[in-house]
């Protein structure tokens, strides 16, 4: 028997708030000016969805670990300027957490200082202060399990009775290696059929979140 939902678990960039794009053409940038090129497509690949760690070691293994430092430190300075030049909520978000009944909290590869920035220069942060979780809380992050199950816990629920909404294929991975229901936000950087898969409802608009977790 499937479970009623009882935690809808957030996502943050790219499912929130509106920086992935920002994220995107940061590294993009960085690539280029630091000597691994990359496209848009690229970047989505390999860093959309995975911890600051993730990325480093990535970054690391390409140019050597005094490269991944600069490239993180320059990654941070780049993306807070550009977060604070005009970051918005994701279109349709502020209108799907109004009609949303069902407890909700946060659950993302960014930190929670991260978080803190950009929730609260959206205006999200007090929506969702005290059910924030962070892959730094965990040993591994996304597409491993451990951030979702980690939030269950704390939220006191049972990993089948949650629903996580995401943006990034290692984010339904993980939702899926966690034993909850997907819901991937394909109005995004990631295309929507590198979202699909078992256990996910694909969608394009936030506005239509409500309505599908009801339906679920």
């Amino acid at each position: 028997m499937i479970k009623p939902i009882e935690l809808v678990i957030f996502d943050c960039d790219g499912v929130l708030v509106d920086s992935e794009r920002i994220a995107a053409r940061v590294q993009v940038a960085l690539g280029a000016e630091l000597g691994w090129p990359l496209t848009e497509a690229e970047v989505v690949e390999r860093f959309i969805g995975r911890s600051h760690a993730s990325i480093g070691e990535q970054v690391a293994a390409r140019l050597g670990e005094a490269t991944a430092a600069l490239w993180s430190s320059r990654f941070e300075q780049l993306h807070r300027e550009q977060v604070d030049a005009g970051l918005a909520p994701v279109d349709g978000v502020p209108e799907a957490l109004a009609a949303l009944t069902l407890p909700t909290c946060v659950a993302s590869s960014g930190s929670h200082e991260k978080m803190r920035h950009t929730l609260g220069r959206t205006g999200l942060y007090e929506h969702f202060a005290g059910r924030i979780f962070s892959a730094t809380e965990v040993d591994r992050g996304k597409p491993a399990p451990d951030l979702f199950l980690h939030a269950a816990r704390r939220s006191g629920v049972d990993p089948a009775a949650c629903a996580v909404v995401e943006d990034s294929r290692p984010g339904v991975e993980a939702a899926r290696a966690a034993g909850m229901r997907a819901f991937g936000y394909a109005g995004g950087l990631t295309p929507a059929e590198r979202l699909a898969g078992p256990g996910t409802v694909v969608f394009h608009d936030m506005r239509e979140l409500p309505g599908l977790l009801a339906a679920h």
